[in-house]
């Protein structure tokens, strides 16, 4: 089941009331959608496969539950292995609108996704790519 919005209804108890309940979760985006991002937005630096190495950017592979800057291999900024950040849904929904905004100092050279579907869409594909 996967609703198409944050609200659905549903029965609650056994009287025949029906409520509306907030999902606990964001709803997830198109993955197709998020591979077509990931190619136009991010595959000239960045490698989701783990086989690839590094680019210009680091490799994502195991992006989920790592904390940033990292990876093996990889130089990163300073601000960037100080940051604190984990990387999980939540934070890259924040990261992903203007990056130099959350990580002062990163060497992150991209502008953003102002659009919160686009970066759901993104996410989606990163969560199904990169485990």
């Amino acid at each position: 089941f996967r609703p198409k919005s944050q609200w659905f209804t549903a029965r609650v108890n056994n009287p025949p009331s029906r409520t509306r309940i907030k999902l606990a979760y964001p709803t997830m985006g198109d993955v197709k959608k998020g591979l077509k991002l990931f190619k136009t937005k991010c595959a000239q630096c960045h490698s989701v496969n783990a086989a690839d190495g590094h680019k210009q950017g680091p490799n994502l592979h195991g992006l989920f539950g790592r904390m940033a800057g990292t990876t093996p291999g990889y130089s990163y900024s300073t601000a960037n292995k100080k940051s604190g950040i984990e990387w999980n849904k939540k934070a890259l929904m924040k990261y992903l609108i203007n990056p130099k905004k959350m990580i002062p100092g990163t060497k992150m050279v991209f502008a953003g996704l102002k659009k919160k579907q686009d970066r759901k869409d993104l996410i989606a594909y990163l969560k199904e790519s990169t485990a």
